[in-house]
């Protein structure tokens, strides 16, 4: 085929994985040959690790592979990840699952990327093998921002303390749910607030409980529409499950069925316990009153993506 191949978890797709991605679409359209993609699932350390705790992913299967095919990835490969995988040699590896299927000119990986049994197959141990079965190995240096590496793992920190910004500079765009709206309790009707209760379509890495202004996207496509999102249990009924609710400023019609992209735009407030309905009325237009002041200029797109 003699193209080249990105190979790695890629979970978040954020700016330092896309550095990888454009070098492996430059090596490949210099060689003539295909822009491949192999990745991973679940995540190695899942079934390799007895002390690693399985995180929700930012980037779902199919939500990867959409976002791959913007990015001009042409094949896009999944390896289910076992314990007979893990232990494949390096050298068994590559020429198993990246030589004899691809065939490729160059393999492209982050510079601390390995494979194989313990981890063997680093860089200078992937350029031996390379210079034996004829191909090259381009390592992608880790992308420094904001006084640290780009990595999944430091997006999912600022996710989970609710700082969906940093999360959106690091990622080169908003952070986004993919959902479907269901029929909920009806309390933010009853408040004269009326909220679309969610479903997430995959698991997926979930931020902070607590307030947040969003633009969201119906049914995939049309204009973002501003509003305001909550992620809690709604503690002031004494709620004990986790719900996301999004209040969709200006908007009136049924939602329940329909599927909804909520992207995050930035952090208002915690969750907090109100005293009653007045209290908690009260707060909400308040929220409303700020997602209205940050939002203001319109849906602007979020911030470009590196690859065309």
């Amino acid at each position: 085929m003699g193209g080249a191949v990105a190979v790695g978890v890629f979970d978040g797709l954020h700016l330092g994985h896309q550095r990888i991605l454009e070098r492996m679409r430059s090596r490949a359209d210099e060689a003539g040959g295909p822009r491949v993609v192999v990745s991973f699932d679940p995540h190695p350390d899942v079934v390799l690790s007895k002390s690693f705790r399985a995180v929700a992913p930012l980037t779902p299967l199919p939500e990867k592979r959409a976002w791959l095919a913007t990015f001009g990835v042409q094949r896009f490969d999944v390896l289910p990840v076992t314990r007979e995988l893990a232990a494949l040699s390096p050298e068994a590896f590559v020429e198993r699952h990246l030589v004899e299927p691809y065939a490729p000119a160059a393999l492209v990986v982050g510079e601390n990327f390995a494979l194989g049994r313990g981890r063997a197959g680093d860089v200078p141990r992937l350029r031996e093998i390379g210079r034996h079965l004829g191909f090259e190995v381009e390592a992608v240096p880790l992308l420094q921002l904001e006084g640290g590496a780009v990595t999944s793992t430091r997006i999912r920190e600022q996710l989970l303390a609710g700082d969906v910004a940093a999360a959106a500079r690091l990622l080169g765009r908003r952070y986004t749910l993919e959902a479907t709206v269901v029929t909920g309790a009806g309390v933010g009707r009853q408040l004269g607030m009326p909220t679309a209760n969610l479903r997430l379509h995959d698991e997926k890495c979930v931020p902070a409980h607590g307030i947040y202004a969003v633009w969201v996207r119906l049914g995939g496509e049309g204009p973002l529409r501003p509003g305001a999102m909550s992620i809690g249990t709604r503690p002031t009924f004494g709620g004990k499950v986790p719900t996301l609710e999004v209040f969709l400023l200006d908007w009136s019609g049924e939602l329940v069925g329909r599927s909804l992209e909520v992207e995050f735009d930035s952090w208002l407030r915690e969750e907090k316990t109100f005293e009653g309905p007045g209290p908690l009325i009260e707060a909400m237009r308040e929220d409303v009153a700020e997602v209205r002041r940050r939002l203001a200029a319109g849906a602007a797109p979020a911030a470009p993506r590196t690859l065309p």
